[in-house]
């Protein structure tokens, strides 16, 4: 059921991404472990671990569904690590920036053992390229295991980029202060044929950025398909069952999506459901287990839970709940109930049956503490309840750079032996985030107007698609050890200046360069070519050097 709801014009906070953090209870691992006591520094660990031990215990159902489809990667491991019935690779190929390190801690849960830090503070941008279907939906997910890897005592703050969208700020000080880490979850749809996914430094950045495991997987279209994944992004605030004790985590293979759920529980009663739902009928396709639980109220009382917790910044939300009648079915087996969001209608006598229904809001303003409450309808024997929920913050979009110079960009990548190490992701976005040497317009659909990389010692040639850059303005590569021809550059008519001097280039000058309407300068000296200076060339106004 879909709620239209009209948004008010809030100041977006662009950069929130809630931390998603586990207040574990140590003695369950100790127990699976067969450890008596903690490790000294560990006794509060992450979700990430306790979920990688809790779902890696034999399902019975397990093997019946559907595996999840896309890329789970130990960053900065040598070789594949098992957690389950989950297989996660190593990054090589998916990333040529950084150096890989292994935690000194043997305690420590194997698929956060290994990282991938990246110590060149000269990069703008650490990428990895993920392979994607074209206008696909993805959940992304970066998790952060500091471990001291670099001898410090105190995690690095540096950004995360998805394509040309700065997406949030990591900050994991105060989790690993307290023995926890921290993982970040975004669901975007993906432009193209390659999602990068990106770290980068901030002034606040002291030592080096990492990582620790990144997960990309494939959303089938029904879920969240409300969204316009054009303008936005989903970034995950709670995704949550109520009634739940703490230990009760769901996730993979509950969850064919490899979603993490967390338990929910305050001073209400809860109850358990006596019967199954079909989670194929809901959009979002939520797991069966989210509906085994939930939190309610006597008959005629209103209920009211204070969720997420936290308090959250002015912005719009995508917000679904998740509702089942608790008793065996039945045709007496149905409630009736008013559902407000701090004190807004958000749904008008919701009839909840033991099939089970879902509302959602695809835009709704929040902001500070949230409170849901549940008023039930007259003459109903029943109180309220509710199973599970999530909450997105609607992230906007960035903007992307035009396709045709992303792919001339990725092409005269591959032809330099030795291009900078920042050169992978959007060559253009976020503005402060562009590949080394690389100046864009604005707008949200930008272009490349300059490129200067001068003296840098790059070696190797220029692609035919050069010319593509249509944009260019400046073109500056002098100093450098590259070779071959010069393509044709004759659809470069914003080109004003050229500089392939000190270089290594040979055969003729081409024709094409005094075709340029708006060339003013060109220096060629000092390369191998063969010929003279094309005579259209020859003209008023245009200095060469050659």
């Amino acid at each position: 059921m879909a709620i239209h709801h009209l948004p008010l014009n809030p100041s977006f906070s662009l950069f929130f991404s809630q931390k998603q953090k586990l207040p574990p209870k140590f003695n369950f691992f100790s127990s699976f472990l067969g450890k008596t006591n903690p490790v000294p520094g560990t006794e509060k660990m992450s979700l990430p671990i306790f979920l990688l031990w809790l779902f890696s215990i034999p399902l019975p159902f397990a093997q019946s569904l559907p595996a999840p489809r896309g890329f789970l990667i130990n960053c900065g491991a040598s070789n594949t690590t098992t957690s389950g019935n989950l297989t996660y690779v190593p990054d090589d190929g998916f990333t040529a920036a950084g150096n890989k390190t292994t935690i000194k801690n043997p305690d420590v849960m194997p698929i956060l053992r290994d990282l991938r830090f990246f110590p060149d503070n000269s990069a703008r941008k650490y990428c990895y390229m993920i392979p994607v279907s074209k206008g696909g939906k993805y959940l992304i997910r970066t998790s952060y295991f500091y471990g001291g890897f670099d001898g410090g005592t105190v995690p690095p703050v540096f950004d995360q980029i998805v394509d040309g969208t700065k997406w949030s700020t990591v900050d994991t000080r105060e989790d690993y202060a307290k023995g926890l880490t921290s993982y970040y979850e975004l669901v975007v749809a993906a432009m193209g044929k390659i999602l990068s996914v990106c770290l980068a430094r901030t002034p606040q950045t002291v030592s080096d950025p990492f990582i620790s495991v990144l997960e990309v997987e494939y959303l089938d279209d029904s879920a969240y398909n409300s969204t316009d994944f054009k303008k936005y992004a989903l970034g995950t605030v709670a995704r949550t069952t109520f009634g739940n004790n703490e230990d009760d985590m769901i996730g993979y293979p509950d969850d064919q999506y490899n979603r993490y759920w967390h338990p929910f529980m305050d001073n209400n009663p809860t109850v358990g459901s006596k019967s199954i739902i079909e989670p194929f009928s809901f959009w979002n396709v939520p797991p069966v287990k989210a509906f085994s639980t939930a939190l309610t109220t006597s008959r005629g009382k209103t209920l009211k839970i204070q969720w997420p917790q936290g308090s959250l910044p002015k912005s719009l939300y995508y917000i679904s709940l998740y509702f089942q009648d608790s008793r065996t079915k039945s045709p007496y087996s149905w409630r009736v109930f008013d559902v407000s969001i701090n004190g807004n209608k958000f749904y008008s006598k919701l009839n909840v049956t033991t099939d089970g229904v879902s509302v959602f809001a695809a835009e709704w303003p929040l902001s500070g503490q949230t409170e849901i409450e549940m008023t039930p309808g007259d003459g109903v024997p029943v109180g309220p309840l509710i199973n599970a929920g999530e909450v997105f913050q609607l992230l906007p979009m960035g903007g992307r750079t035009l396709t045709r110079d992303v792919m001339a960009m990725e092409d005269l990548a591959e032809t330099f032996d030795n291009p900078p190490s920042d050169w992978s992701g959007d060559p253009c976005l976020p503005k402060d985030h562009s590949w080394t040497g690389v100046t864009c317009s604005d707008g949200n659909l930008a272009r490349v107007v300059s490129l200067n990389l001068t003296g840098i010692g790059l070696s190797g040639t220029l692609p035919s698609t050069l010319g593509n850059l249509t944009a260019l303005s400046t073109l500056w590569l002098g100093g450098n050890k590259l070779s071959g021809n010069i393509p044709d550059m004759g659809t470069m008519r914003e080109l004003k200046s050229l500089h392939l001097e000190n270089n290594q280039f040979e055969g003729p000058i081409p024709k094409s360069l005094g075709e340029l309407p708006e060339i003013q300068e060109i220096f060629l000296q000092n390369n191998k070519f063969t010929g003279g200076i094309p005579e259209n060339m020859r003209r008023n106004g245009l200095t060469i050097k050659v």
